[in-house]
């Protein structure tokens, strides 16, 4: 049997790569809106930071994805994504502990 190929992307906090899996992707489309991308899939130009908290404080303190992006983002985003990550960083680790 074959082993399938996993996609890795770049964090852009830390600049290690991971997988998919372990990053959450935001995204900034054709009008300037950033967003959080829950699917991976919507169109634009998107940006990885791991699913870790402290990640995503150090991009709110540093401003990373101002500068990824070339926007001013608010506080406010920087906050919604911080909590984000945390409900899914909760999440990953309660289905790696019901794996054991």
């Amino acid at each position: 049997m074959r082993k399938r190929k996993v996609p890795m992307r770049k964090d852009v906090v830390s600049g290690e790569m991971a997988t998919k899996r372990q990053l959450v992707r935001i995204v900034r489309d054709k009008e300037g809106n950033v967003s959080v991308d829950p699917t991976g899939k919507q169109s634009g130009r998107g940006a990885y930071i791991k699913i870790d908290v402290e990640t995503a404080k150090r991009a709110k303190q540093d401003k990373i994805l101002d500068q990824v992006f070339e926007v001013t983002l608010t506080d406010d985003f920087y906050d919604k994504l911080i909590d984000y990550v945390d409900h899914k960083q909760a999440r990953q680790e309660l289905i790696d502990n019901d794996k054991l």
